[in-house]
């Protein structure tokens, strides 16, 4: 019998592989398109499992930080290959990404400001400013689901303005709509997994430039909630307001993580790259990853208790609200440096409006449209 299990497991194990490498080097349009083309191939075509424990898995990966897609991945390489499962589909997605994204960091930092590359960026900033205000605006009126909710996203997105850490609002927001359910339903027993982290290293000496960014990226990696574009809120905090990175360096890094196919979070490399060469990069993309595959591996078994917490769930709904207003309140402080003429205005304006009007749409038509009449008007 162990005989017969060892060729079924190799085999598991590389259809795994084979599947999330072509995954991750088709998958254009953030989040919500890998996890759709995901149940496409693994419930339609290969019949892995079912159309009901598929959904288990997407509502698990609402409930622990990262990137939802690869985490997605990583939940299915566990069902059909065990733990070796997991790893191989995380890797296997992220790979592709991981390579391209540095091919793009290395092709900025020797031409990004040369007259020849500068009109595509030019039009690309604009495009991903529209592309995110798009997928926010349909995603927040899924995340709205009372006027609680709306007014504590309204507040978190002021303090974002302000200038407040927006890790801090992020949790600080958590913790309210958790005490309000409380509030609500003080008479009901309540059964949670609450992965809380006091991440405070920036009062830590660091003298090591790729270590301090591997913590950053660690740090985040291991309490972003949401989807992968809350990445650039949190970036601006940690990276652009500490002098680390520049604002155009950050609004270039969304650009690729954008045009790029894969997870968002491989903007990790192309930032990494920026501040460090090689080693800055693979510290930022080990750091940004390594947390999703230990919170994989030790809540897969733990979900069903997980999906009957009614106070993780309140938790989340609050988290989803203030995600949008932060990720709302970024775009707008992006804008003001992307935004600073007609033809910008042009482009982000037919670039939202293509968003919305085709929701089916590649994202990144979207942000090749723009780099294309970028350098159009650009000429002008």
């Amino acid at each position: 019998m162990a005989q017969q299990k060892i060729p079924e497991q190799k085999a598991a194990l590389a259809a795994v592989a084979k599947l999330f490498l072509k995954l991750g080097i088709i998958g254009f349009g953030g989040p919500a398109v890998h996890i759709a083309m995901m149940e496409e191939e693994v419930v339609k075509r290969k019949g892995w499992m079912t159309h009901d424990h598929f959904l288990d898995l997407v509502g698990a990966t609402n409930l622990i930080p990262g990137p939802n897609s690869t985490e997605m991945t990583m939940h299915i390489g566990h069902e059909r290959a065990g733990w070796k499962g997991l790893v191989v589909a995380g890797l296997c997605f992220i790979l592709p990404a991981v390579i391209i994204t540095a091919a793009f960091a290395w092709a900025y930092q020797q031409y990004g400001k040369l007259p020849s590359v500068q009109p595509f960026l030019y039009g690309v900033k604009p495009a991903i400013i529209a592309v995110i205000i798009s997928l926010m605006i349909r995603l927040g009126k899924k995340a709205l689901k009372s006027v609680e909710l709306g007014i504590i996203g309204v507040v978190a997105a002021a303090l974002a303005l302000y200038g407040i850490n927006d890790i801090y609002i992020l949790f600080g927001a958590g913790i309210i709509g958790m005490l309000l359910y409380a509030i609500k339903n003080r008479k009901q027993s309540v059964n949670s997994i609450f992965p809380f982290m006091l991440l405070q290293a920036d009062t830590i000496a660091m003298k090591l430039s790729n270590w301090k960014l591997f913590w950053i990226f660690l740090k985040i990696g291991a309490i972003l909630y949401g989807s992968g574009y809350v990445l650039f809120a949190f970036l601006d905090t940690e990276l652009v307001k500490t002098g680390l990175l520049t604002k155009q360096q950050l609004t270039d890094a969304i650009a690729v993580g954008q045009f790029t196919p894969g997870p968002v979070f491989s903007s990790a490399t192309f930032i990494g790259w920026q501040v460090g060469g090689l080693p800055g990069a693979a510290a930022a993309t080990i750091g940004i990853f390594l947390p999703s595959f230990l919170f994989v591996a030790f809540l897969n078994p733990l979900i069903p208790a997980l999906r009957k917490s009614q106070l993780m769930s309140a938790f989340l709904d609050t988290v989803n609200v203030v995600s949008v207003a932060l990720i709302l309140a970024i775009c707008a402080e992006m804008g003001k440096t992307s935004i600073t003429d007609w033809r910008a205005v042009v482009i982000a304006v037919i670039g939202f409006a293509v968003t919305m009007k085709f929701k089916g749409l590649n994202t990144a038509f979207v942000i090749i449209g723009g780099a294309a009449l970028g350098y159009i008007l650009w000429l002008v």
